[in-house]
């Protein structure tokens, strides 16, 4: 297994991608507290990862070390294993799912700068805001678009 390939991921590995989206949300999501990691958790487990279509890539040993999901055109989740944070997996899924997928819109936490920051790079601009995120908490959550011709 390699990190420089894309693999389709499947209902099996929804505990150890869900393991990898509480790590990633520890390490960059500082805004939520504890509360609402542990209210989130069984829902990504066992709603939100069935609803999208998962793509991964796994490090030599087969573990999981980035996942996007994603919906129509829409990401709907993107998260790297913080130990593999700043090799360039988040842009190589986004640009995967750009570019073999056609996605043009992701939501994103305000308060998560780094992401924000990150699509903005990746040829994104902000098309909306929502002072709540989709389950009615108090998040603030900036619609993004892909800019025409990115």
């Amino acid at each position: 297994m390699n990190n420089n390939l894309i693999f389709l991921a499947d209902a099996s590995e929804y505990p150890q991608i869900t393991e990898l989206w509480e790590r990633s949300v520890r390490a960059t999501h500082d805004f939520l507290p504890e509360e609402d990691i542990q209210f989130f958790r069984p829902l990504i487990l066992n709603e939100f990862l069935p609803m999208v279509t998962l793509f991964c890539t796994k490090t030599m040993q087969g573990r999981i070390s980035g996942f996007i999901g994603i919906a129509e055109d829409k990401v709907e989740m993107l998260f790297i294993d913080p130990d593999y944070r700043g090799q360039g997996l988040g842009k190589r899924l986004l640009n995967y799912a750009i570019a073999q997928k056609h996605i043009t819109q992701v939501d994103v936490n305000e308060q998560n700068q780094q992401a924000v920051g990150f699509y903005l790079n990746c040829g994104f601009e902000v098309a909306g805001r929502s002072e709540l995120d989709g389950m009615g908490k108090a998040y603030p959550i900036l619609q993004l678009r892909l800019k025409s011709g990115s």
